[in-house]
């Protein structure tokens, strides 16, 4: 069983590391959320108590070093008042196929930093194609699937849609959706084809100009290269609210990409912040828990799981919007910076109709505005955003309806949207802080490219590029949205982008491949 290892800091300031004999210990503790002292002592007990019951149920007998944890915590509670601050929540490091050396150095063609899906994309070109490559990656293959998705979370794109380079999703469910777990064994399965040249837990601290290439700095080691791709996605750092910093110390507060379940967060309400693909369905989760639940609703656009018969996704490929390049896009490079549609993959798939969820006990509110004298303010703005969010997904409708007319398409018809609830005049603008335990941030992320000491950003920090190809010779970004098509940052269109840049990148390497034809 995997052992997890967790950080607690008291009320009088000191710190306690303890370790569970599963990962029971995951559903009863969130890293960064705050217990009250009482509350914690009965969550990590129970937890524990549970992974012991595993350990018997596997082994035959119960897990004293368990029961010794939980004495310890009790022990460590008494006569403190407050709250008890998870400072982490961590599993042991299993073994790795692709662990480093101890030290790296030396030349190599090409350096690929990050082995996600976009960086094995990459290097399964690049291997096809004969360049002599490296892939760097901070933590473990599939990391951002592994660790920072909540327990319920899947995809919001169909199983038909996963197509990494000659590796479709190999489960008989076209039109399934992938769970967490199932996603990070189909990208480690899509390693295991190829035998990438990995090497896991080197963190590239830096790349730099060097001649006529690059230096790359790491944890292990500096390379020089003649070409390099940055294969890390743009969501590198959580973004939170200043406001965030003003709230008590007594309210958990974590951002999404820590959220694991409604299980782990402290007893009493919560409130999401954020309307987005996450924020929706993270609300989504609570609700279905039996959690109540606050959420703050911005401007994201929402889309129908289905329409007249199919999954709006199989409508929408059929219409030619996934193959359309952002140089065709009606708000051209703008599309970059567009909200994800909020939809589910959950149970099958199915809408998100945050109007239901009204209708079924969820508090709504307009976007988070600010806090002041122990409550939170919201702009009076949920009707419109609502409102704004239905007339997205009519529109998105609408052009199917069209596009079935235009091509004589039988298919049944169309059933007009029912709103089963409408804010009150004089929505609410205000909550009690009170009245909340815990806040998610469901704000989205910012880009980090400071490490890349290379002009290839623009002045808002995005790299200047074409179709991955950036402004600085040698240079490769890959893996984000939008970079060529809607699928660049997801499995949907990654091998088309990672096939072209192969093409650029064993042309400069001088191989006799041309790049791939858009």
């Amino acid at each position: 069983m995997p052992e997890v290892h967790f950080s607690l800091r008291w009320p009088d300031g000191s710190s306690q590391r303890c370790t569970s004999p599963s990962r029971t210990i995951e559903r009863a503790l969130a890293a960064g959320a705050r217990y009250p002292v009482d509350e914690l002592v009965r969550r990590a007990g129970d937890a524990l108590a549970a992974g012991s019951e595993r350990v018997r149920a596997a082994h035959g007998f119960p897990c004293s070093a368990a029961a010794a944890t939980a004495e310890a915590i009790t022990e460590r509670a008494r006569g403190q008042v407050g709250h008890v601050g998870v400072e982490g929540v961590w599993r042991a490091p299993g073994r790795s196929r692709f662990g480093a050396p101890e030290r790296l150095d030396g030349h190599v063609e090409c350096v690929v930093v990050g082995g996600g899906q976009a960086g094995l994309a990459i290097s399964h070109e690049l291997t096809a194609a004969g360049v002599e490559h490296l892939v760097l990656e901070r933590h473990r293959i599939a990391h951002s699937w592994r660790e920072e998705r909540w327990e319920a979370f899947c995809l919001v794109t169909p199983n038909w849609q996963c197509r990494l380079p000659g590796h479709p999703y190999p489960v008989d469910d076209p039109d399934g959706f992938m769970l967490r777990d199932e996603i990070v064994a189909y990208v480690e399965a899509f390693a295991a084809s190829f035998g990438p040249p990995l090497h896991e837990g080197v963190d590239v601290r830096a790349v730099e100009a060097a001649g006529e290439g690059f230096l790359v700095r790491t944890s292990h080691g500096d390379l020089t290269a003649g070409q390099v791709v940055l294969a890390v996605g743009g969501y590198h750092v959580p973004s939170v609210p200043a406001l965030g910093a003003n709230l008590p110390d007594r309210v958990t507060q974590v951002h999404s990409a820590r959220y694991r379940s409604p299980h782990a967060l402290p007893d009493g309400a919560v409130l999401v912040v954020g309307s987005g693909q996450s924020g929706a369905q993270i609300a989504e989760d609570l609700h279905l828990a039996g959690r109540e639940v606050h959420l703050a609703v911005g401007t994201a656009p929402r889309v129908a799981r289905r329409h007249r018969g199919r999954d709006v996704v199989a409508w929408l490929a059929d219409m030619g919007h996934y193959d359309m390049p952002i140089d065709e896009h009606p708000e051209g490079l703008a599309a970059r910076r567009e909200a994800n549609h909020y939809v589910t993959g959950r149970d099958g798939g199915r809408d998100i109709d945050l109007r239901a969820f009204a209708a079924e006990g969820m508090h709504l509110h307009g976007r988070l505005a600010g806090s002041a004298g122990g409550a939170l303010r919201f702009a009076g703005d949920l009707r419109a955003n609502l409102d704004a969010a239905d007339a997205t997904k009519q529109r998105i409708e609408d052009g199917i309806d069209r596009w079935i007319a235009e091509h004589g398409v039988d298919a049944p018809p169309a059933e007009r949207y029912v709103a089963p609830w409408a804010p009150a005049s004089g929505e609410p603008t205000t909550l009690a802080l009170a009245e909340v335990s815990s806040v998610v941030w469901a704000t989205g992320f910012r880009s980090d490219w400071s490490w890349v000491r290379l002009p290839a950003f623009d002045g808002t920090g995005y790299p200047v590029h074409r179709r991955g190809v950036t402004s600085v010779s040698g240079l490769f970004v890959l893996g984000l949205p939008w970079l060529h098509t809607w699928g660049s940052g997801r499995f949907a269109g990654i091998a088309r982008d990672a096939e072209h840049l192969a093409g650029a990148i064993a042309a400069q390497a001088g191989t006799a491949v041309e790049p791939a034809a858009a």
